[in-house]
């Protein structure tokens, strides 16, 4: 505990991992803290069947290529295998089974306090991502027993299911995975608020995220007018398979779910229906219980940060949705906030 780190990362994924790429580049005594077993685990832990919709050529941290096809899509565990294979190559520092439990400040130093040991840090990088709490509506709860329930994030394989039919909630890139997943062993309807955007993966045989990145889409700013156009619409499904389920009629697509009555899920129109299973592809909510340090957080709890740089004193962030630009939470994206945060602290070295 009497040692000072001059940085501490928390959260040890594709954000942490970058901050530490650039990290190991300076002078600075760093050490990154994560809660899972092993590196890659929060990409192993998710569903069997998960594939990445962007391309490998579209998805390498900085200083090492994702091995394999440029154009092929990788599955959840050769993400994983690559950031674990990421943190070797690059020897960098990290502390696993490390939860953090709480960060304070005490004058000009951070406390961070795990599960097993206590940390004292001249500045904090939060790199844990923007998925934190599984966001289920409050009716849920509503429903019987009788109905499986379960967030995607904790969804692995149909097998998990019971006999009958099943409604994925929420139209996302996940939903529209599991929901083709479940119409091979079920009845399965989708519900959402919009009608989902088709996108080919490839055009003109070159990958859809080639044209995103020649049309400056995954650089585009949150201020810039075309990425305030892209943030105001849901985003597109990429593939044409679920498109095509839905107009065969293989997966049944219904409005916007919005309450319960009885055992039955009542949608935006009024109509209803009875589900044996449920999966919420609901997405998340900010959640950093964790974080004690005055002027972090605004009142939906989420980190307030311009660029990656926190109100803060001595506070940093990476990894979070459109923090620079629009890919800035994506494998491929993440590099340059990551490079941009280090140079702050860089120049923002506090003295204990």
């Amino acid at each position: 505990m009497n040692d000072v780190y001059d940085v501490i990362v928390v959260g040890g994924g594709q954000a942490g991992l970058a901050a530490g790429y650039y990290l190991a580049q300076t002078d600075r005594r760093f050490l990154i803290l994560d809660l899972h077993h092993k590196v890659g685990d929060a990409w192993r832990n998710r569903y069997a069947s998960l594939v990445l919709f962007t391309p490998r050529g579209y998805s390498s941290l900085p200083g090492m290529p994702f091995p394999g096809s440029r154009d092929g899509l990788p599955t959840k565990d050769e993400t994983a295998d690559y950031l674990a294979a990421y943190a070797d190559h690059f020897n960098l520092p990290i502390q696993l089974d490390s939860q953090v439990l709480s960060i304070e400040t005490k004058g000009s130093v951070y406390l961070i306090q795990t599960k097993h040991a206590a940390y004292r840090a001249r500045q904090v990088i939060i790199a844990t991502g923007p998925f934190q709490e599984p966001r289920v509506p409050d009716y849920a709860s509503m429903l019987p027993e009788s109905v499986f329930q379960v967030h995607s994030s904790e969804y692995q394989n149909p097998e998990q299911l019971r006999k009958g039919n099943a409604l994925v909630v929420g139209a996302g890139n996940s939903g529209a995975q599991i929901a083709l997943e479940l119409s091979r062993l079920h009845q399965v309807s989708i519900a959402t608020a919009h009608n989902p955007v088709s996108l080919p993966l490839r055009l003109l045989g070159k990958s859809i995220f080639f044209w995103f990145d020649k049309l400056g889409l995954l650089s585009a700013s949150p201020e810039s007018a075309i990425g305030q156009r892209i943030r105001k619409r849901p985003d597109p499904i990429f593939g044409m398979a679920f498109g095509r389920a839905i107009r065969r009629g293989v997966i049944r697509q219904v409005p916007k779910a919005v309450g319960v009555n009885g055992d039955s899920i009542v949608f935006e129109d009024g109509s209803k229906g009875r589900y044996d299973n449920i999966i919420w592809s609901t997405g998340f909510r900010p959640n950093y219980p964790w974080i004690h340090v005055p002027g972090a957080l605004d009142h939906n709890s989420s980190l307030i940060q311009h660029g990656g740089r926190s109100p803060v004193n001595g506070l940093f962030v990476i990894g979070q949705p459109w923090q620079t630009r629009r890919s800035s939470a994506l494998l491929g994206g993440v590099g340059k906030d990551a490079q941009a945060v280090v140079h702050m602290i860089i120049a923002d070295q506090r003295p204990v």
